[in-house]
């Protein structure tokens, strides 16, 4: 059953309720035919959405997988487009499409709700100028206050982070997997926040979210904890990716009570939210919401991919679960630790692993492009 069928059955549609617990519903999806045949507007007025994410994985399947983009492939084709021009206009064509239909929930929202993300290249993850360049060309021919650049969470994005914020640019910082790179990301957001003040810019309207990848975190701990094959590792299933989004969601809520940020709300500042992503359970012994139910709460955001969407509006329960000290999360750390798993390290190979997963597909659409180009010819 669909949210929607749900619904019209009377009974409450929880996607629709997410706001009222304070987290905000953001679609990790996106394709063409969804822009064109209603379903987006459907999403927004019935189920509360109030934001899409898009990843160069996402692209391969919507550009690779259908004929929707076949029109304008051909038309790009006879203007003589090469591969990497026809790769940006028919995903900038979305994204402008997309953030204009998520307009009227940007212009109803100071929180940085309506927004649409676009990534910066994955071959630039480990180049600090390159997303400069990149997120700068981006935003510039976007020109949609609603539109947030997807920025890696690696160190070489840390200073790029800063700088776009001080100039402006809403950020989405993406691949972060664990609470200490968090803290590196939240002090990079609140440097160029310092820095666009000092600047006498400013700083209402400029908005940010932290994406905490967290079904991969599990899939690589658990894979870990199986070799041991002694009953306090099997305990310890499933606990690292939760465990970590509290700590990180506990952090958060430390720096916004800070004097450090009271300073900066108090010239108009917006914080950076934490955003949950990599939402949809890997492991089929696990509950198909785990990482959407546990995580609901104040200033926050969930990116569900279309299945994840189906099963929260069928049979997900809307109730804040964020509140209070984590203790049950520092447990489970302090428990990994014993077995000799750190947390920090899987983040370094989880990041690397992420890098890979973007850039395959990105790859392979532009082969896909290249080929349709080709035969447009």
């Amino acid at each position: 059953m669909s949210a929607q069928e749900a619904s019209n059955a009377g009974k409450p549609n929880p996607l629709a309720q997410l706001h009222g617990c304070g987290q905000s519903f953001w679609l990790d999806y996106i394709r063409r035919r969804m822009l064109q045949d209603g379903e987006l507007e459907r999403l927004i007025r019935d189920d509360g959405l109030r934001g899409m994410t898009s990843n160069p994985a996402i692209f391969e399947k919507a550009i690779a997988g259908s004929d929707d983009y076949n029109e304008q492939i051909k038309g790009l084709a006879a203007q003589g487009a090469d591969r990497d021009a026809a790769y940006e206009a028919l995903v900038l064509a979305d994204i402008a499409d997309a953030a204009d239909h998520l307009r009227p929930v940007w212009d109803n929202s100071d929180e940085g709700d309506g927004c649409v993300s676009i990534e910066v290249s994955p071959h630039l993850a480990r180049d600090t100028e390159g997303t400069l360049a990149e997120a700068r060309r981006l935003w510039s021919a976007l020109a949609r206050p609603n539109i947030m650049i997807k920025v890696p969470a690696t160190l070489e994005g840390l200073p790029a982070i800063e700088q776009l914020i001080a100039e402006g640019v809403n950020v989405n910082v993406t691949l972060l997997f664990s609470v200490s790179r968090y803290e590196q990301v939240l002090d990079a957001f609140l440097k160029g926040m310092e820095r666009r003040q000092s600047a006498g810019e400013p700083l209402a309207g400029l908005h940010s979210v932290a994406s905490f990848f967290l079904s991969r975190i599990d899939s690589h701990v658990d894979a870990r904890l199986d070799r041991y094959g002694t009953e306090p590792a099997q305990a310890l299933r499933g606990t690292a990716a939760v465990a970590s989004a509290q700590l990180a969601y506990a952090h958060f809520r430390a720096q916004t009570q800070s004097a450090r940020w009271q300073q900066l709300a108090a010239a108009g500042a917006s914080p950076q939210r934490l955003l949950w992503a990599s939402t949809s359970a890997k492991d089929p012994a696990y509950d198909d919401l785990k990482y959407v139910t546990p995580l609901i709460g104040p200033q926050t955001v969930t990116t569900l991919p279309p299945e994840t969407v189906t099963a929260f509006g069928d049979h997900g329960v809307c109730a804040v679960a964020m509140e209070g000290a984590p203790r049950g999360a520092r447990r489970a750390v302090e428990g990994l630790a014993e077995l000799d798993i750190d947390l920090d390290a899987v983040a370094d190979q989880l990041e690397a692993e992420g890098i890979d997963k973007f850039v395959q597909p990105f790859d392979a659409l532009l082969a896909t492009i290249d080929e349709r180009l080709r035969a447009a010819r």
